[in-house]
Formats: C-alpha cells, structure tokens, sequence
C-alpha cells in the first residue's frame, strides 16, 4: 500500500474525487487505483480567497515498485510506502481463556486512562476489577443534567465524576501532541464503540458528548464480557500497604442510601484519578504517597458568536456544500512578565456547563454535541499558575497547595454569583474598562448580537476582577487585545466570560518511576492519566492507561 500527501480540494470538491485526483498527481489511468482510505484530512486557510481541504490518502495501486522509483526522481515527492506499526495486545498466555485465576489487577477510576487500561487488562485476561466512585454514565447523564436544571448537586455523581471521568461531558476532542504508535489502538477502539470513523483522519476529530456517553457503555460492555468487573459507586478510602509494597485497598460503596465497606487485594493497582478527586489526594498524602505541586492554570470560559470564528477564520467562502464545519481556534500570547495566557478546549458550536464535584464552588468546562450547532463559540483563556504563586496565595508550601487554590477561587466565584452554582459572567468590554457591568451591553457599531451565556444552572452578572487574583486579571487585560489581532474579533465588547475554569489540568502530580511507572513509594501501585499529573486530554490519559496495562502484564505474566 502507497501513501500521497498534498491532495488539494475545494470546499465545493466531494471526497469522491480523490481517486481521481491520485490518478491525474500520478500520471495513471483512474483505473488502476483498485482501493483508497483517507489518512489525514485538514483545512489550509491562510489565503481566505482560496480556502482549501488538504488530504492524505493511502492507496493500493498495480504496479506500486514503477510508481515509487519515478515518484523518487522527481524533486518533490509526495509518495511513500505505508509503514504503519500495527498495535497488538501483549500476549499473557490467558487472553481468550477465561483461565486465568491469580491476583486480578485493579482500578481506581473509569476515566479515559483506567478505561483503556482495563481494556487491554480484559483483553489480557487478566479480569480487572474496576472501581468508579460515580455512577454508569445512563444514571450519571439523569444526575448531571439535574443539577444544571435545579443546581442540586450530587457530589459523587456530577460532570467530574463518574464512568467516563469529565471527557465525557466536554467536546470530546482527540487532538493530543503525543507521538505514540499507541494512539491507534485508541482510535480504532473508540470507532468500534460508535464514535464516527472521520475521527481517524480528521486534522481536529472530535467525538461529541452525544456520542461519548454510547462509546463508554459499549467499552463497558467489552471489559464485562471479557471477564472484567465493575463496583460503581464505589470511592477508595484507603491504600493497604506492607513493606512497601501494595496489598490492597479499601473501598466505601454508596447504593440504595446504604453504606458498606470492603477490602479489595490485589498486586497491582491502577490508580486512574481524575483531577477533582482531592479527598484521594488527601488520602494519598497522609499515606506518604510522595507527590509534588505542579504547574497548571486558571481563568474563565469565554463565548463568541459562531459566526465572529467562522467569518474570522473562513472569510466570506461560499460554502455550497456545507463541508466546512464551525470554525475553532487556538491561541496563545506571553505576557511581558514572562506569563502565559492561552485558549483551551474550544468548543465551537457548543455550551458552558457547570462542572462543579463540591458543595460552595463554581467551576465551568466546555462542551459540545457532535453536531457543533450552537449559536455560540466557546474555550477556557487560561492564564498559567506555578506552584510558587499557589504557595503565595494559600500560604502555604504543600504538595497541595494548587488544588487549594484551585478551590479558593471555585469558592469565590460561588460567592460572587450568589450561590446556588450561579456563575458570575461579565461582558469583555465591561472587564477590560474595569466598568460596571450589565447584560444589555452592546458594542458600538458590532455587526454581531451581544452574546447570551449558555452557562447552567444559571448566571450573574458581575466584575469577575473580584473573584480572580491580580494576576491572572492583568495577564487577560493584556492577552484579550493581543489575541483579536490574530483572531479577528476575540475582544468584542459584547462577548462573554464565565468564571471560573479551575479544572483544566491537575495541580498535582503523584511521583512515579519512569520505566516501571510504579509509585516511587509503594510497589505495585501505578498513577496515571490526567489526575496524577502524566497527561492532558482523552488520548494521552488513554495511552497512558495503556502503558501501565503493558507493565502489569509484563510484570504478571513474564
């Protein structure tokens, strides 16, 4: 199998094309491409005048030794030969048998890292036992979707917490800048479970909420017919350690308004927490689990019409075909002190949602359905946050001090909204003068309707200069000006910013061993994912699960 990159196409071009254009770049008949399969996919528009799809494609071909030596003597050559490495399970010598009766592993957590490292356990044959202090993401999604309603929350069933961990209410983006074979075995899985098959090839791929929420019941229902096993509502409370090494854990189960509790043994433990789960951090520390503070970042969501990204990154394309899907974005400025102010987890076409797990605190995320139709555009503006500005502003120098801040400012924002989850929201314009702000601001002379906040359970408007310390406001005031000159309109008057998003990425990370990547202070027990401090986003927690898996098999069964 070839592969040939730079196909270009019009927004107007239907993908259908593409064998043909193969056969014009190569000098062939149509006919003798026998099968083709897009690779990549991307959209080049610098030149708004003459936006275009730009493809790589894999293709069987007659005659593909001819193709490749006269491809080699041209000065620009775009053909290669495929040289994908496959992923396989590691063989365990169980898989497939239902045999295997030692130790079962188990796993703390059913967000991306501990579901695709009970995947390739199950696949093992290892039966993992899995432990998820929410609930099945049929009752979860009841739970959430009540709370942004009525703002009840329910602390152990809410956006962070759950069977599969906060990405399931989000976006579901895929974009990642690890570089590892594993990352297939990822996509292909999450193909199997329902997600769209463009999420292969697409430059940005997305899954969706709407969709997520069918891929993680069905990879549920793969690891229980391979013999693994679930205890929902389940939450760790305890680590069983001897001799430095890992034993087991303790586990409470909430069900039914009954409590009980129960010792779990094991070898091998994947400690798969999320970020919100500070009471297992607190758990952790005073077991002696070693951890350190960590950098991470603080800000708000802020919205924009649809339509200000859309003309802004695709000018006045004349889009027949309707192939051009909601413009995103990604932008990012350093502040003359050194800071950092960037936009994450942009959501076009979709909504701010309430995401907090505690009682007294706002936090906000972003989310969008498959589709991306919604009026507004939204991302987190971030500003960075090292550990030393977390020691100053809780002063006190702990491994925890940024999850500490993180809180304080979650509770700030649930003050300055006036409870019950309401969050505060103010107008750019009104944030940059530093003026009162009202929901009826318009700009003057802005060809776009003021933007209307999507956040639920409900807002307020407010100076959210009173819940964000001095200097994640000054870095904004000095990144909103700076953005709109490479984002045509990202300081309009009239958009909106929501605080506060706290939960972007851990503030904490649990100290592991590079190679083993067992905890450096208990034998058998492997951090992981976006919670322990080793990834950002659904991929790399997933192929971080599937790191540790290999290790467990190895280490089980070598």
């Amino acid at each position: 199998m070839l592969r040939i990159s730079q196909i270009r196409l019009k927004p107007d071009e239907p993908v259908e094309s593409l064998p043909l254009r193969i056969a014009e770049m190569l000098s062939v008949s149509g006919k003798e491409i026998l099968d083709w399969k897009i690779r990549k996919e991307s959209i080049d528009a610098r030149d708004k005048s003459r936006i275009r799809f730009i493809y790589t494609v894999d293709f069987t071909v007659r005659n593909e030794e001819k193709l490749l030596r006269a491809a080699g003597r041209k000065k620009k050559n775009l053909l290669t030969r495929v040289k994908d490495r496959p992923y396989a399970v590691p063989l365990s010598g169980f898989e497939g048998t239902g045999d295997y009766s030692g130790p079962r592993p188990v796993i703390v957590g059913f967000g991306p890292c501990g579901m695709f490292a009970g995947l390739l356990l199950a696949e093992a044959g290892l039966k993992p036992v899995i432990l998820e202090r929410g609930r099945k993401v049929e009752q979860r999604t009841e739970d959430v979707e009540h709370f942004w309603r009525t703002g009840e929350l329910n602390e152990q069933s809410n956006v962070q917490f759950g069977e599969g961990g906060a990405g399931t209410f989000s976006d579901g983006k895929l974009t990642t800048g690890t570089k590892d074979f594993r990352i297939g075995k990822v996509i292909d899985e999450l193909i199997e479970a329902g997600a769209d098959p463009s999420i292969a090839y697409k430059h940005m791929p997305h899954v969706g909420t709407d969709v997520l929420r069918v891929v993680v019941r069905n990879i549920r229902e793969k690891i229980l017919s391979l013999g693994g096993e679930f205890h929902f509502e389940t939450a760790m409370t305890d680590l069983l350690i001897g001799e430095g090494k890992l034993t087991g854990v303790t586990a409470e189960t909430r069900s039914g308004g009954q409590i009980s509790t129960e010792d779990f043994s094991c070898g091998s433990l994947v400690l798969a927490l999320g970020n919100a789960a500070r009471d297992s951090f607190e758990m952790l520390h005073e077991k002696g689990i070693r951890m350190e503070a960590k950098p991470f970042s603080a800000g708000v969501r802020i919205e924009h019409p649809q339509v200000l990204i859309n003309d802004a990154q695709y000018g006045g394309v004349n889009d027949t075909e309707g192939r051009l899907s909601a413009a995103v974005y990604k932008l990012v400025h350093h502040c003359e002190n050194g800071r950092g102010v960037y936009t994450f987890c942009m959501c076009p076409g979709g909504y701010v949602v309430g995401s907090a797990s505690e009682e007294g605190g706002v936090v906000t995320n972003g989310m969008s359905y498959f589709a991306r139709d919604g009026r507004n555009a939204n991302s987190a503006l971030l500003v960075s946050v090292s550990p030393e500005d977390c020691y100053r502003e809780t002063g006190e120098e702990h491994p925890l001090a940024g999850m500490r801040f993180q809180r304080m400012l979650e509770e700030q924002a649930f003050r300055l909204g006036g409870g019950a989850f309401r969050a505060p929201v103010q107008r750019v314009g009104s944030f940059l003068r530093q003026k009162e702000n009202g929901a009826d601001a318009k700009g003057s002379g802005e060809p776009y309707e003021p933007v209307e906040p999507t956040y639920l359970p409900g807002v307020s408007w407010e100076n959210l200069h009173e819940c964000l310390p001095a200097f994640i406001t000054e870095a904004m005031e000095e990144a909103l000006p700076a953005m709109a000159r490479k984002l045509r309109g990202f300081d309009l008057d009239t958009a909106v910013m929501t605080g506060v998003e706290t939960r972007s990425s851990s503030p904490v990370r649990i100290l592991r061993d590079p190679d083993t990547l067992e905890s450096l202070s208990a034998g058998g027990l492997y951090p992981g994912g976006e919670g322990a401090g080793y990834a950002g986003g659904i991929v790399s927690s997933a192929v971080d699960g599937i790191r540790i898996a290999e290790q467990i098999i190895s280490k089980c069964c070598g």
